[in-house]
């Protein structure tokens, strides 16, 4: 049987926090039906399906720091990630499929970019729920420090309530410092 991995990350339009990638070589008895995309999903849903996929496949997720995403930019960082998590698997998949239109720079692996992959590949949308999911509780996870940026909800994208507790009460350590507009606030 030949080994694909769906590579996704999550995380890089957030003003928040790590970006995430997950990495996942889907086992032959998995349901492919139940596997959409992470943002088509409730929550519940998807903490279920991270749960389904986990038992029934090889996966890992790898991240960038503030510090790596603040230092190379939000792309380097997110291809970054995928490289960690594609690296992390147990076992090395003869291909590669990366949602989007870049690929990680990464030796001796054969990748290919799907666009909207995540929409289009079982493995592909199998990895944005794990990296969603995994990315999800470590947010919220932070947010219990800030409840007032309810970062449980809207995971440190820019939603407007977000943006008004941050004209509000001001920018934290985990706020992305080169991101617009928490750069004009520096």
């Amino acid at each position: 049987m030949k080994l694909i991995a769906g590579v996704d990350e999550v995380g890089r339009g957030s003003l928040i926090g790590p970006v995430y990638a997950a990495a996942v070589i889907l086992n032959k008895t998995i349901n492919k039906k139940l596997l959409k995309d992470s943002k088509k999903l409730s929550k519940n849903k998807r903490e279920f399906l991270a749960k389904y996929i986990k038992k029934n496949s090889i996966w890992a997720t790898g991240k960038a720091s503030i510090k790596e995403i603040e230092k190379m930019n939000i792309l380097h960082a997110s291809l970054l990630a995928m490289k960690r998590a594609i690296k992390k698997l147990k076992r090395k998949p003869k291909l590669v499929l990366i949602d989007g239109n870049k690929l990680p720079e990464i030796k001796n692996y054969k990748l290919k970019s799907i666009i909207k992959g995540d929409q289009k590949i079982a493995s592909i949308s199998a990895a944005s729920i794990i990296a969603k999911v995994t990315r999800d509780k470590i947010i919220t996870n932070l947010g219990k420090n800030f409840k007032d940026y309810n970062w449980d909800k809207n995971s440190g994208y820019g939603t407007r309530e977000h943006l008004k507790t941050i004209k509000k009460l001001g920018i934290t350590k985990h706020h992305r410092k080169t991101f617009s507009p928490i750069n004009k606030k520096i």
